[in-house]
């Protein structure tokens, strides 16, 4: 080999070996200075870990007073892929926490990708938020820090959590049909004051097209005044749907309730979000047609 080969050999080698240093390290003391939590790491799948026990809030489950060790413990992890950090996480929210963390998730740059129980009969109640991300260190552990400084806040300014969502609600139902829609270019349906919407999906389950009526649809439905209004519904949505839709609805103030799959052999496979909102129901009409205007770009 002569000189300017091994030169170049040799700048080969230093750019290759640079390259897979930064894929297979975690700067685990960043982490852990933004965060300002300790954590682990775990060499066999070269994974870096914190976690957060919920020992702020008492809580029972079947009456039973449960200490953070038996799953009420928020975590995030790290882990190095395709030249990037990978972080993934699972949040221990109250009620009132749910939805101001979730907005901090989306300012932050992060996702949220999934949102539901883990107990019956527990008090108060206690839902879990994933979340997750890619990006360097830096990035990901700034995203984890707001979201557990603004659940921080939240109990901070209240120690026990809300009972209901802030906005009161119509005393009767009385729900004017036309003006919403106008406002989402669809034909509803009206009952007791009550207006609906469904707009039908389709997918393939057991090779059988199926749509609407087998529960492919999203929908809102609203009750209440047309200025005291509330409106509850579901959205079917496909995996690259999910983060647009999700901001669209917070941006908008209505919140998230929860998130999941519905069936499990659905091609292509759907994601589902609950939702409730509070206010005038022309403004969460107008939050809701954002919405639908995500899935329209895809």
């Amino acid at each position: 080999m002569n000189l300017c080969n091994k030169i170049l050999y040799a700048i080969t080698l230093a750019a290759c070996t640079s390259i897979s240093l930064a894929q297979e390290t975690i700067d685990t003391a960043k982490i852990e200075q933004i965060t300002g939590i300790q954590g682990k790491y775990n060499q066999e799948e070269n994974v870096f870990k914190i976690s957060k026990p919920r020992n702020d809030v008492k809580v029972k489950v079947d009456q039973w007073q449960t200490p953070p060790f038996m799953g009420l413990t928020s975590w995030a992890a790290f882990m190095p892929a395709k030249g990037h950090i990978m972080m993934m996480g699972d949040t221990v929210v109250f009620e009132d926490e749910v939805n101001p963390a979730m907005s901090a998730a989306f300012e932050a740059g992060l996702e949220v990708t999934g949102l539901h129980n883990h107990f019956f009969f527990d008090e108060p109640k206690v839902y879990f938020m994933h979340i997750g991300g890619m990006g360097n260190e830096d990035e990901l552990a700034r995203g984890v820090k707001k979201v557990y400084d603004k659940i921080a806040d939240i109990r901070k300014a209240h120690p026990e959590p809300n009972r209901q969502f802030l906005k009161e609600i119509g005393k009767t139902n009385s729900i004017t049909l036309d003006p919403l829609e106008q406002v989402l270019g669809l034909k509803g349906t009206s009952q007791d004051g009550m207006v609906k919407f469904v707009i039908g999906r389709e997918a393939t389950m057991h090779g059988a097209k199926v749509s609407k009526e087998m529960g492919v649809n999203t929908w809102a439905a609203f009750a209440g005044t047309d200025t005291y209004a509330i409106v509850d519904g579901d959205f079917a949505m496909l995996r690259e749907e999910v983060q647009p839709v999700l901001k669209a609805m917070r941006q908008g103030g209505i919140n998230i309730v929860a998130i999941h799959n519905h069936m499990t052999h659905d091609e292509p496979n759907y994601y589902f979000m609950h939702y409730w909102g509070k206010g005038k129901a022309k403004d969460l009409a107008e939050t809701i047609k954002q919405a639908l205007e995500t899935q329209e770009k895809k």
